[in-house]
């Protein structure tokens, strides 16, 4: 349903878009941007010089220190939100004071406290929120989706998620250090099951609808503030599907290998992610890339992000939610979306430390019996 007082964007030249921290993931949304119709990148913001610099050569001809003068500075439709989950909220606060519906990434907040904080603002405003879970567009986890509904494998009685990555400490031997606050759980809003469970949340809501948390533990492979490796048993009721989720951020990734694997047991059959992944990445990748060359030599729409898997998921994601406003449409992940997400990965941590408190009473698991003399 359209949502009456969204639809500011009429004018038919191109939707005014300015990008809030221009790191790995902003300059994904950044070039994104920068390739879609009848969007214009007018202005970028980060604090770091040579962030700033990589958006200037990415095409962007204004460029701000930080966002809070962008955001005063600029007329925009739209900002995309892609700076460290403890600026979230005051950067939606400061693109509500300037109307402007915008686009954040995961997670939306550090809490679904804050989160409510952020929304209630985004509503007193009138603008649209929409979040950057891009799971549910990979082409893999789309077909996964299309063949569960067709129901060729009848009920699903149990469903399994994994993915893994290397964030935010990168391939070995690392380079240089990790920015820190990926590694501060006050200011990244907890580890792996934030960094990761989040968007694993997201798909299998998609896929199940609700879900019930039943279980969950953490791990620290690694010596690190926050967990690196969370697991979560869940239920989803709608659909009588007992579903295990695992996330983790201690190994790294690297093509033809795609640590992200998502397996329906149906009564007839299984469905994965595994079969609807490209055959040769790299094959597929040269491919894309010829095309793309071909489509601005003939002034097509490019396949810009065609070579890299992931990224075309981003960019899918961000086009739905230029659509939507120009629409005046809710945004299809919006930011309901974005707290549910964080109110499932709660409630996994708030039973994560009853299981590891019972741990710790009786380490071998065992009811202690009473002794009386």
């Amino acid at each position: 349903m359209a949502l009456p007082l969204l639809h500011r964007w009429t004018d038919s030249s191109a939707l005014s878009v300015g990008i809030l921290g221009v790191g790995n993931i902003g300059m994904v949304h950044l070039k994104s941007a920068v390739a879609m119709p009848d969007v214009a990148v007018v202005a970028a913001a980060d604090a770091l010089p040579e962030n700033r610099d990589r958006a200037r050569n990415a095409g962007v001809s204004r460029t701000y220190d930080d966002y809070e003068t962008l955001l005063e500075s600029e007329e925009l439709d739209a900002a995309v939100v892609a700076l460290p989950p403890f600026l979230h909220a005051d950067a939606v606060e400061r693109a509500a004071e300037a109307g402007v519906d915008v686009f954040v990434e995961k997670p939306l907040a550090r809490s679904t406290e804050e989160a409510d904080r952020l929304l209630e603002t985004a509503r007193e405003a009138n603008i649209a929120v929409g979040v950057d879970h891009t799971l549910r567009y990979q082409p893999d986890m789309v077909g996964v989706k299309e063949a569960y509904d067709k129901g060729g494998v009848g009920h699903v009685p149990y469903a399994s998620i994994t993915r893994l990555n290397d964030h935010p400490l990168g391939r070995p031997p690392a380079g240089d250090a990790p920015p820190e606050w990926p590694m501060d759980p006050d200011a990244a809003g907890g580890g792996s099951l934030v960094e990761l469970g989040v968007h694993c949340f997201d798909v299998l809501e998609w896929l199940f609808g609700d879900l019930e948390v039943r279980d969950a533990s953490m791990g620290r492979t690694l010596e690190t503030d926050a967990e690196d490796a969370a697991t979560v048993l869940m239920a989803a009721p709608e659909t009588d599907t007992t579903i295990t989720l695992h996330c983790g951020t201690y190994q790294w990734e690297q093509l033809p290998e795609v640590n992200t694997r998502l397996r329906l047991e149906g009564v007839t059959g299984t469905i994965s992610n595994q079969e609807h992944l490209p055959e040769n990445f790299y094959g597929d990748a040269a491919k894309s890339a010829l095309s793309n060359v071909a489509s601005r030599l003939t002034s097509d729409e490019p396949d810009v992000f065609g070579p890299t898997f992931y990224l075309q998921a981003h960019y899918d994601a961000l086009a739905d939610f230029c659509d939507a406003i120009r629409e005046g449409e809710r945004p299809p992940v919006d930011g309901e979306d974005g707290r549910r997400t964080l109110e499932l990965a709660e409630t996994a941590y708030e039973l994560a430390a009853v299981g590891a408190e019972a741990d710790v009473e009786d380490p071998d698991g065992l009811e202690t019996p009473e002794v009386s003399l």
